[in-house]
């Protein structure tokens, strides 16, 4: 593990060291995805040798699973609290919560497994306030609800680093790179639009992640980062809601000096992480969510920032709406033979999945001999139309398989 640490510090200390320029973009972009792979490589060892006791060892259940991520103290097992029907203990003091608690919420018909971890630290990939794990948990999430309180809404920044060393990549989307590995040939590359990076430093990133020959085809502009992580099998791309707790708090008379808000915009599909800032002297107060949604003090409109009070309670109803359209979940209606529409059995699905999807989740004896379906709600022409198993499924639609 020393070895592995020092190699990744000479060639960070190369890197520095290194004027970034056309000429030399060739040999970064080869000392990039070597480091990469060295700290891939690294946070592997540390996961297998643990942080002092074991892991967390957690079971998804139900139909989605949501991680709560934050500073200590932040409120997160208050949250739980209110939302599901876990014990999580709550106390005015950091580390209060230092084992995962999982509760489940049931809403719109599904069951949300909701998991309460230990604060997440500077420090978190190293192992510190047993970071790897609570690290490992949040990528099995569907979902990660990144908390903080109005007291300390600057720390969002370094969350977001920690996620990002661990390969966690936050409302984003893999990259648009295909690869068709051949055994002879070299490399070649195809891409319709124009990239910055050069053809030659694209194959030696290519060649350092072991693929030397075949056909790598980019549909999208990438820079240096995505590019890595296109060719890295440890990313990890999970949609994130930010949630500020406490706003009770901006309602009482106070003479601090205004804080200042930082949030990265991760969920915002741009080429690099960028934070953006509400200058000192910009009140931060319950209406902040509102303010960033207009796009005001130079932000770009967002709708992922959620002010909640999870001790009275407050925008609570609203968060759990974002958490339903986030998870991208859509309630379907089974309708037996004989049976006349109703809403009496839900099942939960995903977003994009089909009538075809859905019989497999069945079971696969009984999706083998099924070739249609009759559906009933919006999507339906007429009630009771019969469509293919391809057909997308939408929220309320009214099944029976035929």
């Amino acid at each position: 593990m020393n070895d592995l640490n020092s190699q990744i510090a000479d060639i960070e200390k190369e890197i520095r060291e290194t004027p970034y320029h056309k000429g030399t973009e060739h040999h970064i972009g080869k000392l990039r995805a070597r480091l990469s792979k060295l700290k891939d490589k690294a946070l592997e060892s540390q996961a297998r040798g643990g942080g002092g006791g074991g892991g967390y060892a957690v079971k998804k259940q139900g139909d989605a699973t949501v991680v709560l991520i934050g500073p200590p103290s932040a409120g997160k097992s208050t949250l739980i609290n209110k939302l599901t029907n876990a014990e999580s203990k709550v106390a005015p003091y950091a580390f209060t919560t230092v084992s995962v608690i999982p509760g489940m919420l049931m809403y719109k018909d599904a069951y949300i497994q909701i998991l309460d971890v230990p604060g997440l630290i500077e420090g978190a990939k190293e192992g510190k306030g047993r970071g790897r794990e609570v690290l490992s948990v949040a990528r099995g999430a569907d979902l990660l609800i990144i908390m903080t309180d109005v007291e300390r809404s600057g720390i969002v920044n370094s969350l977001i680093n920690e996620l990002e060393s661990a390969g966690i990549r936050i409302n984003k989307e893999s990259p648009k790179l295909k690869i068709k590995k051949d055994v002879e040939g070299g490399l070649s590359i195809h891409s319709n639009i124009k990239q910055e990076i050069g053809e030659q430093t694209i194959k030696a990133v290519a060649q350092e992640f072991g693929v030397k020959n075949g056909e790598i085809t980019i549909n999208e502009k990438l820079d240096m980062n995505t590019l890595i992580d296109a060719f890295s099998g440890s990313r990890a791309y999970l949609p994130a809601l930010f949630v500020v707790n406490k706003i009770d708090l901006t309602q009482k008379p106070s003479n601090k000096s205004p804080n200042e808000f930082s949030l990265i915009t991760a969920f915002k599909k741009t080429p690099r992480q960028q934070l953006r800032s509400f200058g000192r002297g910009d009140e931060f107060d319950a209406d902040m969510s509102s303010s960033l949604r207009q796009g005001n003090h130079g932000l770009k409109p967002v709708e992922d920032v959620i002010d909640i009070s999870a001790q009275e309670g407050k925008g609570i109803e609203g968060l759990l709406e974002k958490i339903w359209e986030r998870l991208k979940l859509v309630r379907v209606y089974l309708v037996r033979p004989k049976e006349e529409p109703s809403f009496n059995h839900a099942m939960i699905m995903k977003e994009g999945q089909t009538l075809k999807d859905l019989a497999e989740k069945i079971g696969t004896d009984f999706a083998q001999d099924k070739k249609s379906a009759k559906i009933w709600g919006e999507e339906a022409k007429f009630p009771g139309q019969e469509v293919s198993l391809s057909t997308p499924l939408t929220e309320k639609m009214q099944i029976r398989f035929i």
